[in-house]
This record gives structure tokens, C-alpha cells and sequence, in this order.
């Protein structure tokens, strides 16, 4: 095979290897951006999956800061609202679409009584779609409440 026709052959090569790479980019891109799809519940209220528990939470930020560790007070109660006491609470979560979780391990720091336990150390590291797990073992029985939360 001549030089010339090597050279060619090699320079369709790299341009077709940067449209992959230009591809890839682009719908990666569009990935990260992309809100989420609209039946995803974005409210700071939900149900427990197998409906022990209706688990609310508040912040003082407003909104959700992106880059910032702050706390966040959960409220747990039955499904008929009565609060739901001395609850043993684990707190995870990550980006579905990235593959990671939080940054940080949060933590219940104290029981403030009436089913609402002061949660420390949530921190969200970039903008994006998250969801926030949160185990709940209690007399009721043991359950798992999720948030979705866009920043």
C-alpha cells in the first residue's frame, strides 16, 4: 500500500474515532442536564414503600444548596399522622444517572421528639437529579422512604 493511501486511510480513521468521541460527548452532556423524567415526585413528602410511614423534610436553605453541608429535620409519622418516636433512621443516597453517592455520610444527631430527628451532614456536590433514601426501623416495622430532589 503507497504512503499517500496509508495517510488517507489513517486520517479517516481519526476522523471517525472524533464523531464517536463528539457523539459520546454530546449525549453525555445531554445526560447530565436532562431534568428528570415528569412522573418522578419532587416533593419533600412521600410515603414509605410498603406504606408504614409518611416521612417529610425541611431545611432552612431554601433552595437546597448545591456545595454546601447543612441539616435537615425529618418527620416521620404512621400513615393516620401519629408521630412515630424513638426511630432508628439511615440516611444514603447518590445520583441514579452519574452511578455515585453522597459526598458526605449523613447522620441523625438527635431525636427532637413528636417523630422529627435533626439530620446532619447532607451535602450535594453538584447540580443534578438525587435521590435521598432514608431507612426507617421502627415499631411499625422496617421501611425505606425516597426523595427526588433536582438542584
Amino acid at each position: 500500500m503507497s504512503s499517500q493511501a496509508e495517510t488517507g486511510k489513517n486520517r479517516f480513521i481519526l476522523a471517525l474515532f472524533g464523531l464517536v468521541i463528539a457523539a459520546v460527548a454530546v449525549y453525555a452532556g445531554y445526560r447530565l442536564l436532562a431534568p428528570p423524567p415528569p412522573q418522578i415526585d419532587v416533593t419533600y413528602n412521600t410515603v414509605s414503600a410498603d406504606g408504614l410511614y409518611q416521612v417529610t423534610f425541611e431545611t432552612d436553605l431554601q433552595p437546597v444548596p448545591v456545595g454546601e453541608t447543612h441539616a435537615w429535620i425529618l418527620t416521620v409519622t404512621t400513615p393516620d399522622g401519629a408521630p412515630v418516636s424513638d426511630a432508628e433512621i439511615a440516611v444514603d443516597g447518590g445520583m441514579p444517572a452519574h452511578g455515585h453517592g453522597l459526598p458526605t455520610e449523613p447522620k441523625v444527631t438527635e431525636n427532637l421528639g413528636e417523630g422529627r430527628y435533626r439530620v446532619e451532614g447532607m451535602r450535594f456536590n453538584m447540580g443534578g437529579h438525587w435521590e435521598i433514601r432514608v431507612g426507617i426501623s421502627a415499631t411499625p416495622g422496617l421501611d425505606e422512604a425516597k426523595f427526588n430532589i433536582d438542584l
